[in-house]
């Protein structure tokens, strides 16, 4: 089956940009992305050859918890489970540039409004978040919405699936490039696929993502942990 979709401007990521500098971060008023479906989950397919298989779905052993020691999340049927009041969890190994695929599901019974439904995030470097929600007919800031890059940018487009349902996220990321004195020579980079859609597109980020805040760039290390928030 082929399908198109609707054409991208030439120059998106500089359309983003113009479009991003109109808004202060979680601004109410910033317009939502459009609603559109993405058609059912396909079935699970192997990870590439080439890959870093950070859970195989029967143990945590690649993950350590936020201040060391194992990852306290629960493993069962294949699948981790946030624990309560355990904290964010964090692979063992560092990564810079990467291509990371995630698969996740909300809870089947929404709890909650807004930021308070199924929020959890997907931090590349333990810095820049791509943000997780259930976003499936729940009404939050554009710029928290699922799949946004936090704070900054928001989808292109909410393909979020029903709550329960396995969604994907393939992240496309460039890590930030910085000289000798810790300037930036060239930002972190996104992009995003959501359930098989384009969703961020090579889109610069102005700093690490956060809550109610912008910051600037500080200098790191060129490899940095993978972490999950609790």
């Amino acid at each position: 089956i082929m399908a198109a979709i609707t054409a991208v401007p030439p120059d998106p990521a500089a359309a983003r940009k113009a479009e991003f500098q109109k808004w202060a971060v979680h601004d109410p008023a910033r317009p939502l992305p459009p609603v559109v479906d993405p058609g059912p989950a396909g079935p699970p397919v192997s990870a590439p050859a080439d890959a870093v298989v950070l859970f195989d779905g029967r143990d945590l052993a690649a993950w350590e918890g936020a201040k060391g020691g194992p990852a306290a999340w629960k493993v069962e049927n294949g699948y981790m489970e946030v624990a309560a009041k355990t904290g964010l969890i964090r692979t063992r190994q560092g990564f810079g540039d990467c291509q990371l695929h995630v698969e996740w599901a909300s809870p089947a019974v929404p709890v909650g409004h807004s930021q308070e439904r199924g929020n959890s995030g997907v931090f590349l470097m333990d810095i820049y978040e791509v943000q997780v929600l259930d976003c499936y007919d729940n009404k939050t800031y554009a710029d928290g919405s699922a799949a946004s890059l936090y704070g900054q940018y928001p989808p292109l487009v909410n393909v979020c699936r029903k709550p329960g349902e396995w969604q994907t996220y393939d992240i496309i990321f460039h890590r930030p490039r910085f000289d000798a004195a810790g300037a930036v020579v060239s930002p972190a980079r996104f992009t995003v696929l959501h359930n098989g859609v384009l969703v961020q597109d090579n889109v610069e980020l102005t700093g690490p993502t956060a809550h109610k805040a912008r910051p600037p760039y500080k200098a790191h290390a060129d490899k940095l942990p993978l972490s999950l928030q609790d």
